[in-house]
């Protein structure tokens, strides 16, 4: 016999609103991010994890206990602390003499994982050494992928449609021009991946258009593609599936010729007030006079 799980109801009005919004929508909430360090890890890795959540804040959470496990032999844990923060995006880092310096990439669906990728930071520099103001938090990135690679293989472009997910934000309709100010550049070379971010400085042109520069802002990292595990074909279409769930209209409907009918409620109307054509035969007449001693009065006359 299976084991059966409580189902408990919220018992407050906070509770009621929490479970809500963990719930499926047709139109998702911004995905967020959890790092999670592991039992080792090196000053390199911590360093890199803890950049990376400042670009993603608000969306990011950094959990900054040890935590013994291993992503890609036994994910349970981390789809435990998914669960448990809502998240859909993590990245692990560890630190062990077979893999230095350990990055790990992934997504969940549905509580469970979906797409990993191992990386291995060779060089790396910390936002803080370099000069100049930082971008403010929230600031949705423009990300550009560079490398035939991308397009080629298939593991780099699950890799590229990870980093998107990953680094996107917030999905909205329009961007003002002064909204732009972030670059995160992706370049795929010989099994390794180039990540830069660069600050936008826009100044006069002499026209209405203008002139853009790029100032580099870090986090600086050079990374080397060391395992992946990737979701099947069918579980990855599964994923990207979207509701075609359209709200319905109320009194609306369509006919059997495909012309579309409406029913329009109007409050009660006072037709002795209706404004009509002005025409001598509706004028309006007064009413009849009566007279002065009424109709059954008698009168007496004397000759």
């Amino acid at each position: 016999m299976g084991v059966f799980h409580e189902v408990r109801k919220p018992q407050t009005r906070k509770g009621k609103l929490y479970l809500e919004n963990k719930e499926p929508k047709v139109q998702e909430n911004a995905k967020t991010a959890m790092f999670v360090r592991g039992s080792t890890a090196s000053e390199v890795v911590l360093k890199a994890m803890k950049d990376c959540c400042l670009l993603k804040k608000p969306h990011g959470i950094y959990l900054n206990r040890k935590n013994e496990m291993r992503p890609f032999e036994d994910p349970l844990s981390l789809e435990f602390f998914s669960k448990k923060n809502d998240a859909s995006l993590f990245m692990f880092g560890s630190h062990s003499k077979k893999r230095p310096h350990n990055l790990i990439i992934g997504r969940m669906f549905d509580y469970h994982v979906l797409d990993m990728f191992e990386f291995g930071v060779e060089s790396f520099q910390p936002l803080a050494e370099f000069e100049g103001p930082k971008i403010p938090i929230g600031t949705k990135p423009v990300l550009l992928f560079a490398g035939e690679t991308f397009e080629t293989e298939p593991d780099y472009q699950r890799l590229k449609n990870l980093l998107l997910d990953f680094f996107r934000g917030q999905e909205i309709n329009c961007v003002r021009l002064q909204g732009l100010e972030h670059v995160i550049t992706f370049i795929a070379v010989e099994n390794k991946i180039y990540c830069r971010n660069y600050r936008i400085l826009m100044k006069k042109s002499g026209s209405k258009i203008p002139r853009i520069e790029l100032v580099e802002m870090g986090p600086y990292m050079n990374l080397s593609v060391r395992r992946t595990k990737l979701a099947s074909e069918n579980m990855f279409k599964l994923a990207k599936r979207q509701s075609v769930f359209k709200p319905k209209k109320k009194n609306v409907k369509q006919t059997a010729l495909g012309s579309t009918v409406g029913r329009i409620h109007m409050k009660k109307q006072d037709f002795g007030k209706l404004q009509t054509r002005k025409m001598k035969s509706l004028r309006k007449t007064k009413p009849r006079q009566t007279e002065k001693f009424g109709r059954n009065t008698k009168f007496s006359t004397s000759i």
